[in-house]
């Protein structure tokens, strides 16, 4: 039994839904913790025909056995964890913090009226930036003092330890991407905090000892919304040609792209410690190799392109994505 911490390697919508959609079925833990920012981050899986959109729960919802918790470093909007919660008949298996900040209508205001954060940022209006500045400053009001959260508090920090101390499987979930980290991102062009493994880790509660493995997330070419730097970035018509057109789970908002960068991957191995790789939508660069499960079955150039990031980086590539359905999946762990 291990705990694993699942993070994005690039910019965000990497697929980490779908990894850890998978990983909650295929390895059924017993504690699924979500770390990250707030509901600016939407994670989205296909199974069995039917798509799922989180932006509170962990994505491991899937699994009715195991318990999702939301750690104290994540910003709470209350309808949506509500919403989500009772339209996932999850509410007797939630668990949040209860040091988890309150998102209410001023800050979601106060997002969408910035022209710096709307303008050049190309915040996604949510409300997690001022809310998480208002916790800085020591004002933001606290789940433990929402009565409508009265029903979910409890202390992630002392379940997921306890969890881990009874050699019990964890699963972590981080938010966003590493390049959209406060701290190691495109500044100002990020999020606001940090979001790589060790920021994840912190949000939850846990020390570093506690991991036994660090699960970087990339898709097989890079996206990202908003503004900032994208090396290589292509435009929207050649992305059309590509197939690699995509729309924010939350805003909506087209997602840029670029082909693979092996050195941005690079760094954010370094930053994350990561000692697992999983590699998504790969069936979108190759079409040759949609819903294989099978690494053995991989078309040349597919199987070149997975040989290539494993030569450059040094770490194996432990899952990928062929299609859409958690299950079309290469597992080779």
């Amino acid at each position: 039994m291990t705990c694993k911490v699942i993070v994005g390697g690039f910019y965000g919508d990497e697929g980490k839904g779908k990894i850890i959609a998978y990983l909650s079925i295929k390895d059924n833990p017993k504690i699924a913790v979500r770390g990250g920012v707030g509901a600016n981050a939407g994670h989205t899986f296909v199974h069995n025909n039917q798509t799922y959109k989180v932006r509170m729960l962990p994505s491991a919802v899937l699994n009715p056995e195991t318990q999702l918790l939301i750690g104290a470093g994540v910003l709470i909007t209350p309808e949506v964890l509500i919403d989500e919660s009772r339209k996932y008949n999850a509410e007797n298996r939630t668990i949040i913090d209860n040091h988890c900040g309150i998102i209410d209508e001023s800050h979601i205001t106060r997002d969408k009226e910035n022209s710096h954060l709307r303008n050049i940022v190309g915040t996604t209006g949510t409300g997690t930036g001022p809310a998480n500045s208002d916790r800085a400053l020591r004002i933001l009001n606290l789940a433990k003092n929402v009565d409508d959260l009265k029903k979910y508090l409890g202390n992630v920090s002392d379940i997921v330890n306890e969890s881990i101390d009874k050699s019990q499987s964890v699963l972590i979930e981080g938010t966003q991407g590493t390049f959209l980290s406060l701290y190691h991102g495109d500044y100002p062009f990020v999020t606001s905090k940090d979001v790589t493994a060790s920021g994840i880790c912190s949000d939850v509660g846990i020390g570093p000892k506690k991991v036994d493995d660090v699960i970087l997330v990339f898709k097989a070419y890079v996206t990202r919304v908003g503004g900032g730097p994208l090396e290589n970035e292509i435009s929207p018509d050649e992305a059309a040609k590509l197939g690699w057109v995509e729309y924010g789970s939350v805003t909506g908002r087209q997602r840029r792209a670029s082909p693979f960068n092996l050195e941005l991957a690079k760094k954010s191995i370094k930053i994350n410690s990561a000692t697992q790789l999983a590699v998504t939508k790969l069936d979108v660069v190759f079409p040759e190799c949609a819903g294989l499960t099978e690494y053995s079955k991989l078309p040349s150039k597919p199987r070149k392109f997975i040989e290539n990031i494993e030569a450059n980086l040094g770490v194996k590539v432990v899952l990928i994505g062929t299609g859409a359905d958690i299950n079309q999946i290469i597992d080779r762990r």
